[in-house]
């Protein structure tokens, strides 16, 4: 492999990598390298721009840790997210649609029942949120695993707060014997994603905003289903058109329905102002093969 040129260097990599014994990974390495090359091709990619490039990925390794996933951040806002959950979840009619992960799921969050406030200190209106877990079938799933997180009235999420030695707007339960599920938290409110960093300065030199429209994120796992990751969605907010990541399907729009002071759906009395949302949702059969 000598004398390549930008129109050769294409065959010599692909040739350099014909021996990976995985199949599926040389399938993927190879569309990327020719993808890649492409690129360059018809951008006239000048070597500034590379640097500038090489050093853009080092900034969003170097701000990434247990709290804060800048790639997922990256990934979320070139819709490459959205792409891949579309395709991997080509489910049946009637399925609760997934939507994106986001960057800011924390695994073993508090475990919760039925009734508990999942909000634990944390900041915002009141809320109860219930409903049920079925199959395409309309069989109820018990037992159905269930994390949830949010952010406060502020717009941020416990893993954003310094300091803060606990859960808060996060945790899982199980659905009951009958698929309902119910629990209190409080009122989700549009906010920004993290814009601080090197993602946050490349939505801004795109002329791109950085905000989410109002959502409370759901995991559901429950044996013999495939694993639902979702949004609900605050219907009358802003950003529905023109969330940063592009996560909202209309399936998941539902409305937050404000009630006066008084009896709460838990039998419990409240002074002030809080809300109800009531969502259902239909997992789909997990697939044979």
């Amino acid at each position: 492999m000598i004398d390549i040129d930008e129109w050769t260097i294409t065959g010599a990599v692909l040739k350099a990598q014909g021996a990976a014994s995985n199949a599926r990974f040389k399938t993927v390495m190879d569309s990327l390298v020719r993808h890649l090359h492409d690129f360059a091709r018809e951008v006239q990619l000048t070597e500034e721009e590379w640097s500038s490039g090489i050093d853009f990925l080092t900034r969003v390794g170097e701000i990434t840790d247990d709290k804060r996933q800048e790639f997922i951040l990256l990934s979320d806002v070139l819709g490459l997210s959205t792409l891949v959950t579309a395709q991997r979840n080509r489910w049946p009619t009637g399925c609760t649609e997934a939507t994106v992960f986001g960057p800011f799921f924390v695994p073993n969050a508090p475990k919760y029942d039925n009734g508990d406030d999942i909000s634990n200190g944390a900041t915002g209106e009141p809320c109860f949120v219930s409903g049920t877990v079925q199959g395409i079938g309309g069989e109820l799933i018990a037992n159905a695993r269930m994390d949830v997180w949010q952010s406060d009235d502020k717009g941020s999420y416990d893993v954003q707060r310094p300091g803060l030695d606990h859960a808060q707007g996060r945790g899982h339960l199980t659905s009951q014997h009958d698929g309902r599920y119910h629990f209190k938290s409080i009122v989700a409110v549009p906010y920004p994603i993290p814009y601080d960093g090197p993602v946050g300065q490349m939505l801004e030199k795109l002329g791109r905003h950085p905000w989410r429209p109002a959502h409370l994120h759901f995991m559901i796992q429950a044996p013999g289903y495939e694993t639902l990751i979702t949004h609900v969605f605050r219907s009358g907010g802003t950003y529905l058109d023109s969330d940063a990541v592009f996560g909202v399907r209309s399936s998941l729009i539902a409305d937050w329905k404000r009630h006066e002071p008084g009896t709460a759906p838990d039998g419990t009395r409240i002074e002030v102002p809080f809300y109800t949302l009531e969502y259902d949702f239909v997992l789909c059969s997990a697939s044979k093969d």
